[in-house]
């Protein structure tokens, strides 16, 4: 998503520049995202300057959010994660893309499962809710089975507030992605996918998660709750695998990818 750019810390002082030009708008927003891609990575004194200030600015707003990786929160304490949750960072986002090891090596992601769980639970403690992202297809055929088994057991540890389901696309194709595989990667069809969803959706032990499968890039489009809806969500599967021409699943066209 982001491998065009390069990462670089907005100066303090263009921050609150661009927050007052907001403000100024005259605008009665009630929900603030922290763009762009990874807005945790900033100290725990850096993010609070930024949500008192939108505080301020804002006086009807009820939330802010952030993309965040699971290593942002290593040397973030409770307290830290506690003070940014009193100060208005309610929700955070994070591509967990997969609970598989071997995988995550693979891809670079520089987590494994056991970074992932110990740091998204610090989230938990500190009651700021969490949307966690599964990335379907990512490991091909080859490591489709372990993929599934190895997200499902690590969601299962976390029980974030909110999951879903991302289908890999291939922005500079297939060859640039298998580099990361000894070339030995092989993309699944829809049905595979399905299949690779529901093996997922199966292993899930979730409580009470808002679960949505409903992006652009996915063939089948699932809402609910898990656990409360997944035998109904693996009959929508079943259904799909058993008869694809009854089922609406999504062209390609229609993925907008």
């Amino acid at each position: 998503m982001y491998t065009s750019k390069k990462f670089k810390v907005k100066p303090e002082e263009q921050v609150m520049k661009e927050i007052d030009e907001m403000a100024s708008t005259g605008q009665q927003v009630r929900k603030i995202f922290l763009a762009d891609g990874n807005a945790m990575v900033l100290s725990t004194g850096k993010l609070l300057k930024i949500l008192d200030k939108l505080k301020q600015s804002f006086p009807k707003l009820m939330r802010v959010s952030a993309y965040a990786r699971p290593m942002d929160m290593e040397n973030k304490t409770h307290e830290d994660l506690a003070k940014l949750k009193e100060a208005g960072l309610k929700l955070v986002y994070v591509g967990i893309e997969s609970g598989d090891d071997e995988l995550l090596e693979r891809i670079n992601k520089g987590e494994s499962s056991e970074s992932t769980v110990r740091n998204l639970k610090k989230l938990k403690e500190a009651e700021i809710k969490q949307s966690v992202m599964i990335i379907n297809g990512l490991g091909g055929k080859l490591y489709s089975e372990q993929h599934a088994k190895q997200s499902a057991e690590v969601v299962n540890k976390i029980q974030p507030e909110f999951l879903s389901t991302l289908v890999l696309s291939f922005p500079y194709g297939v060859e640039h992605f298998q580099k990361r595989f000894d070339g030995k990667f092989e993309e699944m069809n829809t049905m595979e996918l399905l299949e690779e969803q529901y093996n997922f959706i199966c292993q899930t032990e979730l409580h009470n998660v808002v679960f949505r499968s409903d992006h652009a890039s996915n063939y089948l489009s699932l809402k609910g709750i898990l656990g409360r809806d997944k035998e109904n969500m693996k009959s929508q599967l079943e259904s799909a695998l058993n008869n694809p021409s009854g089922t609406p699943l999504r062209e390609e066209w229609q993925r907008g990818l």
